[in-house]
């Protein structure tokens, strides 16, 4: 007799794969400093990771900060980088404002207006940072935190 094993829970299934691509939940996470910390999320609810891609999200969230009040004092960094910070139940980084590592492949292309969301790697309940490039390259050479 052979025993079937699953790494899941056939009765509650996690939450990355329990909801379809087309209907999924992911926060962004807009950073304005990293040495003080600011961060700003935004919950986008029933978002299409099958069909639009990081050049949709950059623009949808842009807009979003130049037309949202909570967002004005965001509204004067110039962001250019999308970056997956977390996948849902996956291990998160030590560092509270940006994860250092995998910015070879967790980085969005906000110019490529092919690959989908999904294809990056991207599922229900991911964090994705917003930041701009030069700002997270100075501080990843001096990650200095301050108050």
């Amino acid at each position: 007799m052979t025993t079937t094993y699953h790494d899941y829970d056939l009765e509650e299934p996690l939450t990355s794969n329990a909801r379809p691509l087309k209907n999924s939940v992911i926060t962004i996470r807009i950073i304005k400093s990293f040495p003080y910390r600011n961060v700003k999320n935004i919950v986008l609810h029933d978002y299409d990771l099958a069909d639009k891609t990081a050049k949709d999200l950059f623009i949808e969230v842009m807009k979003r900060i130049q037309n949202e009040g909570s967002l004005r004092p965001f509204r004067n960094v110039k962001y250019d980088t999308l970056k997956i910070y977390t996948h849902a139940h996956g291990s998160k980084t030590v560092n509270l404002v940006i994860n250092f590592d995998h910015d070879d492949d967790w980085i969005l292309d906000p110019e490529n207006e092919e690959k989908k969301l999904f294809e990056y790697g991207i599922e229900n309940e991911t964090e994705i940072s917003l930041f701009n490039r030069g700002d997270y390259l100075r501080f990843k050479e001096n990650p200095e935190e301050k108050w």
